[in-house]
Order: structure tokens, then sequence, then C-alpha cells
């Protein structure tokens, strides 16, 4: 990194366990998450940095995440949170007519594309949904925009599983497919860094290079 490079962090958690929907299929439906182990939230809160832009997606899980633990930030600084940003490019991955079925109650249905989904997770399309494929083509353009809006800042960011790994996927230059093998938990932190020379214009500084300090990291 040169000395005129700008430095943008990204700190992304995925959101709290959801509540009433163990083993289902619950993609981008707006169900409600299990927020109760103050504990765990204290010590994410701990962890990431005080002065960032906070961004959740339009699901409740995610905003209700990051309450959780910006309250935590507030006992130990005093300072105002700042407003959470809504990005719904960063929303989980839509399974469609899937959506709210368990995986025996698809495996009971023999649907062909249930089948075909399973040779190629990464491009087949749910019934009434979207690749994964196209996450990942979503999630990238929204990175891209949100680095250069906030460059040399530390962006937080509580999201899904499936976007994660779509991050995952932008930062290694990886394919779709590839970043699927990817574990991410509930309330895991995953770090990646944007580098861009300070002396290039916006169109320029998309490019850039990422480096990647922590997957799936338990804290707490």
């Amino acid at each position: 990194m040169t000395a005129t490079a700008t430095l943008t962090r990204w700190w992304w958690v995925r959101h709290a366990p959801v509540v009433g929907h163990a083993g289902r299929i619950y993609g981008n439906l707006d169900v409600d998450c299990d927020c109760s182990d103050e504990a765990l939230f204290r010590a994410l809160a701990a962890g990431l940095p005080r002065e960032a832009v906070w961004i959740v997606t339009p699901l409740v899980r995610t905003r209700a995440t990051a309450e959780a633990i910006r309250r935590h930030h507030g006992e130990e600084t005093g300072a105002a949170a700042v407003d959470l940003e809504v990005e719904p490019l960063l929303a989980e991955q839509n399974f469609g007519s899937w959506q709210g079925l368990s995986h025996d109650e698809l495996a009971a249905q023999r649907s062909g594309a249930w089948h075909r989904f399973w040779l190629a997770p990464a491009e087949e399309e749910p019934p009434g949904g979207e690749s994964f494929a196209a996450v990942a083509a979503r999630v990238g353009e929204a990175i891209e925009r949100l680095t250069q809006r906030h460059a040399g800042r530390d962006i937080v960011c509580v999201s899904h599983g499936g976007p994660i790994r779509a991050a995952l996927a932008k930062a290694l230059g990886a394919t779709p497919e590839q970043v699927l093998s990817f574990v991410v938990d509930n309330c895991s932190l995953t770090r990646l860094e944007h580098f861009s020379d300070a002396a290039e214009g916006p169109e320029e500084r998309q490019g850039g290079a990422w480096r990647i300090t922590q997957v799936n990291a338990r804290i707490g």
C-alpha cells in the first residue's frame, strides 16, 4: 500500500439466529431473530469500530441485530448512534416458492428444479426466485458503489449468509460457485479491506485491491 492509498474497511456481521424457522428455507422472508444474548452483542460491540457507517438490509432481522450491537456501543462511548443506512441490494437470496418449506418437504415433491439446484446451486434459479449468481452480481454492484461513497471509512454491514459469501467472491475474484463452500455463522464477523489510490478519480477507485483479514470469526 502506497502512502497515498485510501483504505476502506468492511466489517460484515451475519444477523442473529432466526426464530420459528428452524430447518426451513427462509431466504428473504422477513422473519424475526433472537437478540437475547446480551453478552454476545456486548463482545461484538467491543470489537467493532466506534466511528463507522452502519448498513443494514430491508429485512428486520438485520436491523434488530444492528440495534442489539449498537446498544452496547452507546454504553461504552456515550456517543449518539449514527443512522442506519438501508441497502436493498444486500438482502438475502430470494428462494421463491421454496421459502417456508423444509428440505424434506422439497425433496418429497420430487421437483426437477430442486434436483437441478443441487447440481448447479450457484446458477440455478428456484421457481419464482433468483440464483446465487444473481445475488453475487447485485452484491458486487452495491459494494462498488458503497466503497466509492464511503472511501476511507469503516463500514459495518449487518447482512445475511448469502450476501457475505458474495462479498467474499468480490474480494477474491472467485466464482459464485467457489464461495458457496464458505461457512458464515449467525453473528460471525467477516472483515474485508479495500485499497485504492487516493489520487485516482471515482471510476478508477472502483477497481483497487482487496484483502481478506477475517472470515466467519466467532466473537465472545
